[in-house]
């Protein structure tokens, strides 16, 4: 069963209208990740329910595919080999699909300036590789990225100073067309130099006299105010004892023991498999605050603003969204 000609085979075989491909995807991560665990944490979903997917797709294509997986070790099965090679090779088709069938033959000619105004730190194996691919296809078009707030970004777009912007957003602003590129949850966490970093068993309650390291964008009416809500509707009592505009600031400070504080899950998972940050109550996150991409409805854009819009929205939107985010091998 696990010699690798019946594993074609039998692979080949199943990839039918009755398999779910989020399992296949799920499948990819849990191997990129070596683990469950860490696959939860990537995909933003429990343990339980990365262990049903990866059995569930074991017995749509009655094989194992992983032989070993604790904390020490983990292997596959040959089968779980050319089953993880074979779904890469797929995942990779689907992402230039469209790209393919909506690139112009003249896609070489596009030149001129691009520029993207974005929010610091969006760690994102995909957007990288969509960095790649574009340079790749219109090696003419210069590309300049300012790091700007979301509040900076978005009063630019609407006075059409700028074409193209990367932003937290919250509602629907005026005039300015935006599209969920990556969705993000925030979460609390204390560092290593806490008194909570190991604790088990942790309630919300026991946490409600923490002092607290907060950004300095989170007040209300600010993209980030919902952490502000959370903490007002949650009778939170400690004081904010440090604050930044910077998310890696927030993440040193949180680390050396000052507070508590919110974070983005994707940014910080390395720091949790390193036990550098500790993850707190309550298991559901925060808040979700997305990161959007938006341009203003009425401005005319360039050719070269024009062609990254459209190769950066197909590119993007083509990996399932719990993909965007955090590194990904093999793209």
């Amino acid at each position: 069963m696990e010699k690798r000609a019946n594993t074609v085979e039998a692979v080949f075989g199943r990839l039918n209208d009755t398999l779910d491909w989020n399992l296949l995807r799920t499948y990819l991560v849990i191997v990129e990740e070596r683990g469950i665990s860490r696959a939860a944490v990537r995909l933003h979903l429990t343990q339980p329910a990365i262990s049903r997917s990866l059995q569930r797709l074991e017995e749509h294509l009655n094989m194992r595919l992983i032989s070993q997986r604790s904390p020490q070790h983990f292997a596959l099965t040959k089968a779980g080999e050319e089953v993880y090679r074979i779904a890469g090779e797929v995942r990779g088709a689907v992402s230039r699909l469209q790209l393919g069938l909506q690139q112009t033959p003249h896609h070489h000619d596009v030149a001129g300036l691009m520029v993207l105004l974005t929010i610091s730190r969006i760690e994102s194996a995909v957007y990288d590789k969509c960095l790649a691919e574009f340079h790749r296809c219109h090696p003419r078009v210069d590309l300049r990225i300012d790091v700007m707030r979301s509040a900076d970004i978005i009063n630019s777009l609407q006075q059409k100073t700028a074409g193209l912007g990367l932003s937290l957003s919250r509602f629907a602003v005026d005039k300015l067309e935006q599209v969920c590129i990556f969705p993000q949850r925030f979460a609390l966490y204390c560092g290593r130099h806490h008194r909570l970093f190991g604790e088990m068993d942790l309630q919300l309650t026991d946490l409600l006299t923490e002092n607290f390291v907060s950004f300095s964008s989170d007040q209300l009416g600010d993209c980030l105010s919902p952490l502000t809500i959370f903490r007002e509707q949650a009778g939170f009592t400690g004081r904010i004892v440090a604050s930044s505009p910077s998310l890696d600031e927030i993440r040193r400070m949180i680390f050396a023991g000052y507070g508590i504080g919110a974070l983005p899950e994707h940014s910080v998972a390395n720091d949790i498999v390193q036990q550098r940050l500790w993850r707190l109550p309550p298991e559901q996150g925060v808040a979700d605050i997305d990161i959007y991409l938006m341009w203003h409805r009425e401005r005319s854009l360039s050719a070269a603003e024009t062609a990254f819009l459209k190769f950066f929205r197909t590119f993007m939107l083509a990996y399932p969204p719990c993909e965007r985010l955090g590194a990904v091998s093999g793209i």
